[in-house]
């Protein structure tokens, strides 16, 4: 046992943990530059290097090179106090005819898509129903190649014009890989979904998590821009959660982490679309409710019903005062109020959005609910996260997707601008 237990000591030096020379946040300077001129849209050359602490003529040479590639141009900036003589005051910002992006988002009650220019404006959209069964490979496909052609129709474009499409679906992605291993979406398994669509439209594609993407549309566009951590919960047709650590998505090791709504609530519970039992979702999501709405109320769902109809007169008994109806939210509302305790227990972030479109249900974000979180989170006097209601709409996804579509290509261009420069 004693040298079973032994200490081994020789051929080692040093202590401590071992750090990449280059890690997240010690970006290359090009990469600083670009993404702090498109996050402020229009920035002057001296103001970017008082920002990131470097010299102007750093900030002139790289600039320089993003203007020779396309990627950034001069545009007029208005003098302060007004009008002023001499030539206008010139500053930078991103070409947004250099590259467009369409964003997808693949759900069980409908598919959407944005068209965005490489400055992140919105050029388009496009969203139809469809009926809630799982589809096979091949339709999933179809479904993808149609979305991302009436949606360039509607922006004049064709998809030449694109330069990448963001793919957002529910279930187990490994985005880095490609691969849908399990989704609602798809009556497959193991799908390389990205591969296959990018064969298919002629584009590169990346995949990811919905609640992933989520996150990354509230980083880009919305509330997260100006936070280095945040948690987004999204409650629709699943439970989902996408966080972001030191202003960069996390996935986990494996690109399947933050998966909130498949934690475990109840052992042997009931049972989750995911085929396991006991996992939050399966007591808070849309199809939970309707479970609960066919036990109580002994209503009638069937395959291919509209979901939305059957929640919506759901709440509407339950606003009317019927007992059962409004059981079934306090349930729901209690389930969520520790899958929320949990996250501030886990992460502690300053802030917690809720997304989806159920949030006008409001046992989502009631009083009783929240004052729930609270009891179940550690006491350390100190004040609990901001919890705030976002409803962004149908549109929500597929601007994180075409988030993510951008931040593919700006990965891509920009090394491919500093193999030029280096040379």
């Amino acid at each position: 046992m004693k040298a079973r237990m032994r200490v081994a000591t020789e051929g080692r030096s040093g202590c401590g943990p071992v750090i990449p020379p280059l890690s997240e946040g010690l970006r290359p300077l090009r990469q600083q530059v670009f993404e702090r001129i498109r996050a402020a849209g229009t920035i002057a050359r001296v103001q970017l290097a008082k920002d990131l602490d470097v010299s102007p003529a750093s900030v002139t040479t790289i600039t320089s090179e993003l203007i020779a590639v396309g990627l950034i141009q001069e545009v007029s900036a208005p003098r302060e106090g007004g009008e002023g003589r001499g030539r206008p005051a010139v500053a930078l910002g991103v070409r947004p005819t250099a590259h467009y992006v369409v964003g997808l988002k693949i759900s069980d009650q409908d598919l959407s898509a944005v068209i965005v220019d490489f400055a992140g404006n919105r050029l388009a959209d496009h969203r139809i129903d469809r009926r809630p069964v799982a589809l096979t490979s091949a339709e999933v496909l179809d479904a993808i190649v149609g979305l991302v052609d009436a949606a360039t129709l509607k922006a004049g474009m064709t998809r030449r014009d694109l330069s990448a499409v963001g793919i957002g679906m529910p279930g187990y992605i490994d985005s880095p890989a490609g691969r849908v291993i399990w989704s609602s979406v798809l009556s497959d398994r193991g799908v390389p979904l990205a591969s296959l669509a990018s064969a298919h439209l002629g584009l590169p594609v990346t995949i990811d998590n919905d609640a992933n993407l989520c996150a990354m549309a509230e980083l880009w566009f919305g509330a997260g821009r100006m936070l280095p951590d945040f948690a987004v919960v999204t409650i629709e047709q699943g439970l989902g959660m996408g966080m972001v650590l030191n202003h960069r998505l996390y996935r986990g090791a494996l690109g399947l982490g933050m998966e909130l709504g498949h934690t475990k609530a109840q052992l042997d519970g009931a049972l989750c679309r995911c085929g396991q039992r006991g996992c939050l979702e399966a007591y808070v999501a849309d199809y939970a409710l309707a479970r609960e709405a066919t036990t109580a109320l002994n209503w009638v769902y069937k395959d291919g019903q509209s979901m939305i109809v059957l929640l919506e007169s759901l709440y509407d008994h339950a606003k009317a005062g019927n007992h059962a109806a409004r059981s079934i939210f306090r349930r729901a509302g209690r389930y969520l109020a520790v899958g929320l305790a949990n996250v501030v227990n886990l992460f502690d972030p300053p802030l917690i959005i809720l997304a989806g479109a159920r949030l006008r249900f409001d046992y989502l974000y009631a009083a009783d609910t929240l004052a729930e979180m609270e009891a179940m989170v550690i006491e350390t006097g100190r004040p609990l996260p901001r919890i705030e209601v976002h409803a962004w709409g149908d549109m929500l996804w597929a601007h994180g997707a075409a988030a993510l579509a951008l931040s593919t290509v700006t990965e891509r261009l920009l090394s491919a601008t500093s193999d030029i420069a280096a040379q």
